[in-house]
């Protein structure tokens, strides 16, 4: 049996023996060496040696780790950075030595340790007092220097940050995690005598590494003082709106008598919460504490006579200001869903740490400044568009989004939605903490099918595989066969039997023969199919998915069934804009990102931080084709043309509307940014409405919105805020090759190029056509290409509708039709 073990089982005994014990074994740990105790208070000499050598044994060296900090967001407004949130789990700001009031500093040591300037890291005369008090009370108790307190507190944080418990785990695992951090609190602050051993002898080993300066301040910085706020600095701000450095001598003095029993002395509970310190009684059980800290630094030479009596009178009047913690405080900027997304990079994204465990603990130990790639000026003009024309709370589970990023560098500078970000369920109708415009991972969405806009990756690929953009398609047929179509990776059909299914344009006039650059800028649904029908699905999803484009819940099984050429599988806003941002960039697809950097507070140094990945997701001239295609979409008849700010600066673009109307795309691109916009149904699905039969006021302008437009309506002051900030040029026009083919001989003379405006749907009225010279011309060399040698284009409409797979698909974009006939 080791020396200490053979005290372990001596508290039973007679207080003398108790009391010996005690005293016998703070001579074995080495506490007393050079204290006035003679070694024939115990047995033998020999016991006294091996007692000093087992604690000399006992590791003394303790690894001072950081404290936990706070971690602030910040984003750009103005050209200049603003904190848009902090987090902390310890509101703690660690502060310099200059920048601790001397009242604390004294308050401090004359009433936790006045001998602590003279002492070697423990308090003998306090731990024979404190030997004596355990032994005839049964427990180990006092007797702790401020060194001691400090290591307690080291110890303690370490804890709190190992063994962290998840709020996102099961409860089984909680459970554990809970045992842990249980037991690693036990043995750090618990009540045993081998931990008060282990404590001297760690407080011994810091007070030869540390002076005593430093050892005050690091305690100071790290004790808590009732709830999450740690550190005087934090403390000071919490409960007086002020700084360590300005606290005045009875600010000071409360501070530290809280220090005695942070849980119960803290002055910022009502009588409810705290029947003994509160505003009701003059926080009574604080204010005889604070008392005692007074009359100790008057005794301890820290305070005058005349300073005791003149503070001693006065009351606590606490000066409160919360310092609230997470994303809910950036909802003042219109940014907690773009916080929330930032947040779950950090906890996720291995630039951060291997395992999640690391990453939490980089993110709850903070001192990080986050610098984000959002811009607070294009923010609010998103969210403003948003709040005038969809409603936070509506009578059907309607939705609504926006997220702009930058071309060919994936930063993130918009992401809003017509909800008020919340942390956690709520039954608030306008508050979620869904995040509609991200994928599933950084938000809990599943997307929303795309509709039309998913069109674009069918075009690439068919262009890819040698055909034209004046090639002329037959979209006469509304019912097609799934032996027709082919998808080598597979399919939710059974593509080999005679299965037959409707596909709907918008308009039963729009069928016919047509070219693809009239069924593109006029979204038919059935010109679409029948250029599915001569591709390889498989190859068309896979090169959707190498710009970014898949399921937003890996979940849900992405569908290569016929109609998923017209957009029936779930996709996010963010994916979308990040794919039409890279047909802008030259088919170059850049990852989102959105972080510019992140330094330390403490140091100022940098941490690295994840970086934008580029891919040649489609050749250059592919995505130069699909871009000329685009830009007929953004203008009259267009069916994207209402979105258009006719600021001169080339815009390219694509709507998608799902079947039903139930859910609403538009998705554009300059040179220099892409957005996606979104309005559709977020509840159950089996109350999902057809927003085509909606209809919504503009809070801004008045004006009466048609559902089918809400998308548009929602998307054009977006779309000028972003040209206004960043201007955009123009993309070089496709070669004759990807125009006409490669057989195509050019006339002697150049003939005019077909009309853009085709006769206009019967059901829409001529009124509501917005004005061909308010819109941006054609790129030139469009103007200037001839008529192709093949083909006619059958009027103007639009489809743009997906579905179920075998459904009676329907619905689309109609441009600006009279109210009521959509």
């Amino acid at each position: 049996m080791s020396v200490f073990a053979s005290f372990r089982g001596s508290r039973s005994g007679s207080k003398v023996g108790a009391i010996a014990s005690f005293l016998g074994l703070s001579v074995l740990a080495g506490v007393l060496v050079g204290a006035l105790l003679s070694p024939a208070a115990f047995a033998s000499s020999t016991i006294v040696n091996k007692g000093s050598d087992a604690f000399n044994s006992l590791p003394d060296y303790l690894k001072i780790d950081p404290p936990d900090q706070y971690t602030a967001f910040y984003a750009t407004k103005g050209g200049q950075w603003v904190k848009i949130a902090q987090f902390y789990y310890q509101n703690r700001v660690d502060v310099k030595w200059n920048q601790v009031a001397q009242t604390v500093k004294d308050a401090a040591v004359a009433t936790e340790d006045p001998r602590f300037y003279k002492e070697g890291g423990v308090d003998i005369i306090g731990t024979l007092r404190g030997a004596t008090s355990t032994a005839l009370g049964g427990s180990v108790q006092g007797g702790s220097s401020i060194t001691q307190q400090y290591v307690k507190n080291v110890l303690v944080q370490r804890c709190e940050s190992e063994y962290s418990v998840d709020a996102n785990a099961t409860k089984k695992q909680q459970k554990q995690q809970e045992k842990k951090l249980n037991d690693c609190y036990q043995d750090a602050a618990g009540v045993s005598v081998d931990r008060k051993i282990q404590e001297i002898r760690y407080a011994m080993g810091l007070s030869k590494s540390y002076s005593k300066n430093e050892i005050l301040l690091g305690y100071l910085n790290l004790v808590g003082f009732g709830g999450s706020t740690y550190g005087v600095e934090a403390a000071a701000q919490h409960y007086y709106s002020t700084s360590a450095a300005k606290l005045d001598l009875n600010q000071a003095a409360t501070l530290v008598a809280i220090l005695n029993n942070p849980a119960n002395l803290r002055i910022d509970q009502t009588a409810k919460e705290n029947p003994g310190s509160n505003p009701d009684n003059g926080y009574k059980a604080t204010k005889d504490r604070r008392d005692y800290v007074l009359e100790r630094m008057l005794v301890n030479d820290k305070i005058t006579k005349k300073q005791y009596e003149e503070t001693v009178k006065q009351p606590i009047t606490p000066k409160l200001k919360d310092v609230p913690s997470g994303c809910s405080t950036a909802q003042q900027y219109d940014a907690g869903f773009f916080c929330d997304y930032v947040q779950d990079i950090m906890l996720s994204d291995k630039a951060f740490g291997k395992t999640a465990d690391d990453r939490r603990r980089l993110f709850r130990q903070g001192g990080l400044n986050v610098y984000t790639t959002l811009n607070l000026d294009l923010q609010s003009t998103a969210q403003s568009s948003l709040d005038a024309v969809i409603p936070h709370s509506t009578t059907y589970d309607l939705g609504a989004a926006n997220v702009s990023m930058e071309v060919g560098t994936g930063r993130v500078v918009t992401m809003a939605e017509n909800k008020t970000y919340t942390a956690g369920a709520t039954s608030d109708p306008g508050a979620t903490a869904v995040n509609y415009t991200t994928p599933y991972e950084y938000g809990s969405s599943g997307g929303f099918p795309t509709g039309s806009s998913f069109k674009p990756f069918v075009l690439a690929d068919w262009l890819e595989k040698g055909h034209t953009l004046y090639e002329t398609v037959n979209g006469s047929s509304t019912w097609f066969n799934y032996q027709d179509f082919k998808s080598t990776c597979g399919s939710d059909a059974p593509y080999g039997g005679n299965a037959l299914f409707q596909v709907q344009n918008d308009e039963s006039w729009e069928a016919g023969y047509r070219s693809v650059l009239s069924a593109t800028q006029l979204s038919v649904n059935t010109a679409y199919m029948a250029m599915a029908e001569q591709l390889n699905l498989c190859e068309v999803h896979e090169l959707a998915k190498s710009m970014g484009v898949d399921s937003a819940n890996p979940a849900n099984k992405w569908s290569t069934a016929p109609t998923s050429a017209i957009g029936v599988n779930s996709v996010s806003p963010l994916q979308m804009a990040e794919a039409y941002a890279g047909f802008a960039n030259g088919g170059m697809t850049c990852t989102p990102i959105a972080i510019d950097k992140i330094t330390r507070m403490d140091t100022g140094k940098s941490i690295t931080v994840p970086k934008t990945t580029c891919t040649q997701a489609i050749p250059k001239d592919i995505a130069d084709a699909v871009i000329y295609a685009l830009k007929t979409v953004m203008v009259s008849p267009g069916t994207g043309a209402l979105a258009n700010p006719g600021d001169g600066i080339p815009l390219f673009g694509k709507t998608g509307t799902s079947d039903e109307a139930q859910q609403n795309w538009l998705i554009t691109s300059t040179t220099k940014v892409a957005q996606a916009t979104w309005v559709g149904n977020t509840g159950p699905q089996s109350e999902w409405v057809n927003i085509r039969k909606q209809s919504f006021t503009n809070a801004t302008t008045g004006a009466y919105v048609y559902g089918g437009d809400a998308k548009l309506v929602v998307a054009k002051p977006i779309i000028a805020a972003l040209n206004a900030v960043y201007g955009g040029g123009d993309w070089p026009a496709p070669s004759s090759e990807l125009l006409y083919g490669s057989n195509y001989q050019p006339p002697a003379t150049t003939a005019p190029q077909p009309s853009t405006t085709a006769t206009p749907s019967p059901s829409a009225s001529a009124t509501s056509q917005p004005s061909q010279t308010s819109q941006p011309s054609q790129q030139a060399s469009q103007t200037s290409q001839p008529s192709p040698s093949t083909g006619t284009d059958t009027g103007a409409g639009s489809g743009d509708s997906g579905g179920d797979a075998g459904g009676l698909l329907g619905g689309g974009d109609q441009t600006e039709p009279t109210p009521g006939t959509g």
